[in-house]
Order: C-alpha cells, then structure tokens, then sequence
C-alpha cells in the first residue's frame, strides 16, 4: 500500500507502507548503524521521532525475543530503503512487518534514504508525517506547522514504581530516564543490587535506599526539560558515587553549572569514535542524543572533559573535580555497537570501592 512522508519544508517522499496504517508526526532522524535495528526500534530513546535507517537492507535477520532494549516501543515511525519480507536468521520469531502491526506503529520503506539523511544533514531535525496517499500535502504542512512537539519524553518512558533486581554485590540505584535494558544488564553481570526508581525520584527518597552509587540513565529529549532531576543530582552530589549516561550526562552537566545545546542532526549510531584525553585511546562507540554539552560553559564549573567525540569535537565525558562523579555522552553497554567502552563499568564499581574504604561514602 503506497503511503507518504511528507516533511515540514514540503518534501514529500513516496513509498510503500509497512506495520500499521494510523497516520503519525514525530521528528525526523536518521541512525547510521548496519546491525542492531532491533535494539533500535526498541530504545526509550527514540521517543516521539520517526527513526530513519541509512543501511539500506533492514528486517534480514527478523525480529527476535531477545534482542529488544524495552518492552514497549516508544518510535512514532521507521523510515527504510527496503524492508525484509521473508527474514533468514535461526533467532527469528517474526518480520519486521509483522512486530510493527503487532505494536501499531507506522513504517514506510521504499524511498531514498540517503537522500532524506541528505536533507537532514543540511537543514538539521525536521519535523515529518507518515500517512495515506489521501491526505492533503497542504493540510499536513499546516498541521505540522500548527503542532508543537511534545516534550515530555522522559515522563512516557520512564518506570512509574521503583523496582528491584536483586543481586548480592553493590547496591546501585538506576534512575530511569528512558533506560536501555542493556544498562540493567550489565550492572546484573556484575551482580550489582539494583533499584529503579522514576525519574522524578528525590534525592532523599534515593538516599533512604542506602545506595552504594548511583546511575544516570539514557533518555529521550531535552535534558532542561527534566528540572527535577537535574535538582535531584545538585543533591545526590557528594554524598554518593555517581555514574551518568547520554541524558544522564547532560543533566549531570547542568547540575553541576554547565549549559546543554540542540545539535544539527545529533550522534546516532554506533560507529562513533571518541577519544578519552587522559590516555589518547580511541573507542568505537554506539550513540543516540540530539544535545550535547556546550563547552564553552565548563569553564566555569568544577567539572573536567574527560573524552571528546573526534568527528566534531563535541564533549563526550566529563568527570568532577571534588566529588566522586563521572559521566560519558555514549552508550558503554552498546546493544547495538561495539563494546569497547564496557569497562566503564568496572570505573564505577571501583570508584565505589575506593570511597567505601576511605569512609567518606557509607
């Protein structure tokens, strides 16, 4: 069935529909991993926007039980060269088609992907709407025009009641601005004690947890757009070990006196290398954020850049100067993207070692 993209600065793009027919409006982006469309589709992350893929050849390897990054999917839309309709892979349990029908979300394939990831790349994150050949080009324009994105990702994704993961080590509070099961993953290996709590947790509510440190999750939107939390950390600071990622970097950021600013068109995908300037070692990193952390406004701060993307220079990591805190814009646990950042969860669990025995965090 023939259906339309249709952007806020008139380009139309026609191709066939996929997954569910409803009509939907999100922000546009594009992601340029080769694998991992599943942990994509399924990351908290991509709240409200429909998701652009630059591998032209998705679904090949089907949809699998094991590879999702939440239970519910939060994407709006997918946008793809082809999409598979007979997957070959031992895992496969479903199409790409047929998981989007099951979950009511809208998918187009069949346009070109490298010339929408084009447009975005010069004017930037567009807004965009997925519908039937029967609507108005004019109508949408205006409705989109009309239409203010929501901005309250954070509060759709996050977990409404704490919950515990048990373990037998550590004790590690997680707050969940948008979490990838991945994170919880590797804190259970660890056999971290895990608590996820919501992300308009007090800072006392999470003290009176008696936490050994604590985690920042991912998320999606903007960072100022979560004031409490970012209150909750001024409090959190200095009374226990803290570990941030992606949103929990930047709100971390802001906590602590920095400024966060939109990007053009963000870091998605996991083929990012970043460089950790204490040792000059590169890793190849997996990415998927929209802000970044202004520079120019650490100077300020008690906060010290610890990595920085090498394709723009942006900051990828921060650690502070008196308290035991650290943070990376990229995602350590990967799923999808390569793993070479995954021993920054040891540098968490070693820093709350080192503090436990100086006494200080108890």
């Amino acid at each position: 069935m023939k259906r339309q993209l249709i952007l806020e600065d008139g380009t139309v793009f026609i191709g066939e529909g996929f997954g569910s027919g409803k009509q939907t409006m999100g922000e546009v982006v594009f992601n340029t991993g080769m694998t991992g469309y599943q942990e994509v589709l399924s990351d908290p992350s991509y709240c409200g926007q429909i998701v652009t893929l630059t591998y032209p050849l998705i679904g090949n390897y089907g949809i699998n039980r094991d590879d999702f990054e939440s239970i519910h999917p939060a994407i709006s839309g997918f946008i793809v060269k082809e999409a598979a309709e007979y997957p070959s892979n031992f895992r496969h349990q479903q199409s790409l088609a047929e998981y989007f029908s099951m979950k009511d979300i809208p998918g187009i394939a069949g346009i070109d992907t490298r010339k929408l990831t084009r447009i975005i790349r010069k004017a930037g994150t567009l807004k965009g709407t997925i519908c039937s050949m029967e609507e108005n080009v004019a109508e949408i324009l205006e409705k989109m025009k009309a239409t203010k994105l929501r901005v309250d990702q954070v509060k759709q994704v996050s977990t409404k009641t704490p919950y515990p993961s048990p373990g037998r080590g550590r004790r590690v509070v997680l707050v969940d601005f948008g979490m990838k099961h991945g994170i919880l993953r590797e804190l259970n290996k660890r056999d971290c004690d895990v608590i996820v709590v919501p992300y308009n947790t007090t800072a006392q509510e999470i003290l009176n947890l008696s936490p050994d440190g604590i985690m920042l999750s991912n998320g999606p939107g903007d960072p100022k757009d979560v004031p409490q939390a970012i209150e909750m950390v001024r409090e959190i600071l200095g009374k226990v070990p803290l570990f941030g990622i992606c949103l929990g970097h930047q709100i971390f950021a802001l906590a602590c006196g920095a400024n966060t600013e939109k990007m053009k068109f963000g870091h998605r995908g996991s083929n990012h290398p970043v460089k950790e300037l204490a040792t000059g070692k590169i890793a190849i990193t997996s990415q998927n954020h929209g802000y970044s952390v202004d520079e120019a406004s650490i100077t300020q701060t008690d906060l010290e850049i610890t990595h920085i993307a090498l394709n723009d220079g942006t900051v990828e990591g921060l650690k502070h100067k008196v308290h035991p805190a650290f943070t990376v814009q990229y995602h350590p646990e990967a799923s999808p993207g390569p793993e070479d950042a995954n021993g920054l969860f040891e540098q968490f669990l070693t820093l709350i070692e080192m503090n436990r025995q100086e006494g200080v965090y108890q």
